[in-house]
């Protein structure tokens, strides 16, 4: 249990390094103080522009990535591996807590992005083939609604269905990915309440329905 407690609060340390925070520190900006108010790529984008939000992107995809290939594994001093513990399940507590300590990190106040960059670096690491309809979904329900929380939460949803679909047998991974779904609708709590009250920003640029609504 020791290797379980230390590599999951290690996870959550490194996912509470959110790139926009991070970069922004070295370009000396708190992006949290700017346009939406989030720490997330989309923000990142309307504020700073095109080559800061994909460094942002990149390094927040990365970190998921790091977290699910390397820790599990890792060989910490004067941590012995647990034999009673199972890889997968470890793998699948570093994965939610790099997650969600990129939405909550300690080192900034409790304000961080929504994860949804480090959830694409987590789903294409634990199995590349969910990435498919991941984002296949996110881009369609963008396209036909213009709104980024709604097409990140329906992505939640379409990830269980692809876990269920494709590895039904892997209960770990579907109560994984369900847990995840439903932590993307709660950190996306507040862009549920401005579309009910129809002040949600459009990314008009790439809704098909912009010239109707005009």
């Amino acid at each position: 249990m020791l290797e379980l407690g230390l590599k999951t609060v290690l996870a959550y340390l490194i996912g509470a390094l959110p790139g926009s925070l991070v970069l922004g520190l070295l370009r000396g900006v708190d992006i949290r103080a700017m346009g939406s108010g989030n720490a997330g790529a989309t923000n990142a984008l309307r504020t700073q522009g095109k080559l800061f939000a994909a460094a942002v992107l990149l390094f927040d995809i990365g970190k998921g990535v790091l977290v699910v290939l390397w820790l599990p594994a890792a060989l910490l001093f004067g941590v012995p591996l647990a034999a009673d513990v199972a890889r997968d399940a470890l793998t699948y507590a570093c994965a939610l807590a790099v997650i969600v300590g990129h939405v909550y990190p300690v080192w900034f106040g409790w304000r961080g992005g929504k994860g949804a960059a480090t959830v694409v670096g987590v789903v294409a690491a634990l199995d590349v083939r969910l990435v498919v309809p991941l984002l296949a979904t996110w881009l369609l329900v963008l396209l036909l609604t213009g709104f980024v929380g709604l097409a990140t939460m329906l992505a939640g949803v379409a990830l269980v269905a692809a876990v269920w679909f494709l590895d039904p047998g892997n209960g770990r991974l579907l109560g994984f990915s369900a847990a995840l779904a439903v932590f993307i609708v709660f950190t996306h709590r507040s862009n549920i309440l401005r579309m009910w009250r129809g002040n949600e920003n459009r990314v008009r640029r790439l809704w098909l329905f912009r010239s109707r609504a005009a």
